[in-house]
């Protein structure tokens, strides 16, 4: 299973938005992971598959992570 995502993470997927920004956040996580473009603002949502298959890497984790873990 891929890791994780939460709210907050952002992300580097792997072609750029046409503003010219590859980085986004997410803002959401559910069926969809929703995206806000870390260039322009634009908010996007990708099915769960779709986002995993564009996914290039994971930038930084949200603080949150380490709150959960035990």
């Amino acid at each position: 299973m891929p890791e994780q995502i939460m709210i907050g993470d952002r992300v580097q997927m792997r072609k750029k938005h046409p503003c010219g920004s590859d980085q986004w956040q997410v803002y959401r996580v559910g069926a969809d992971i929703g995206l806000r473009c870390l260039g322009c603002g634009r908010r996007v949502m990708l099915a769960r598959p779709l986002f995993w298959k564009r996914l290039k890497k994971i930038l930084a984790s949200s603080s949150k992570r380490g709150e959960d873990e035990g």
